[in-house]
């Protein structure tokens, strides 16, 4: 497994990955393209012999960042695909003068805030029925 900047043409196929993993709010073509288009947003995917197996990325905000998505096709996780696009985007924050990475995650999602904790973000505070189906998320945020 390599990890890469996304071009354009990864775009169908990471928006494939989204709807698999987050069916109920998936980011859309569109939203990922313009995403893409944004100066401030630095978009990284894992590339398994040419199959883009999961992808990350990240919004600079002068010297905060927020992580927009980390996501990983079923059959590739837990292999280490999630912690490889979580510690490329913290390290893109650090090149970028980034002091602090902040994340939101659906409180039901416990593989991914176990993930984030063992990288050293913390709980700051919940949203309470951020997502459409009412579902809480919680704001987790890194100190670099």
């Amino acid at each position: 497994m390599k990890l890469r900047s996304w071009i354009y043409e990864d775009i169908f196929k990471i928006a494939q990955i989204e709807k698999e993993c987050f069916p109920a709010e998936p980011w859309s073509f569109q939203m990922l393209a313009e995403s893409f288009g944004n100066d401030n947003f630095y978009g990284i995917l894992a590339d398994d012999g040419g199959e883009i197996t999961g992808y990350g990325g990240i919004t600079i905000n002068v010297d905060t960042a927020d992580i927009d998505n980390i996501a990983v096709a079923e059959p590739y996780r837990r292999c280490g695909t999630g912690t490889a696009l979580l510690q490329k985007l913290i390290a893109i924050g650090k090149e970028n003068g980034v002091n602090k990475i902040f994340l939101e995650v659906r409180v039901s999602n416990a593989d991914a805030m176990s993930l984030y904790l063992k990288h050293g973000f913390k709980g700051v505070y919940a949203r309470t029925r951020y997502y459409s189906d009412g579902e809480d998320c919680l704001v987790m945020a890194k100190e670099l």
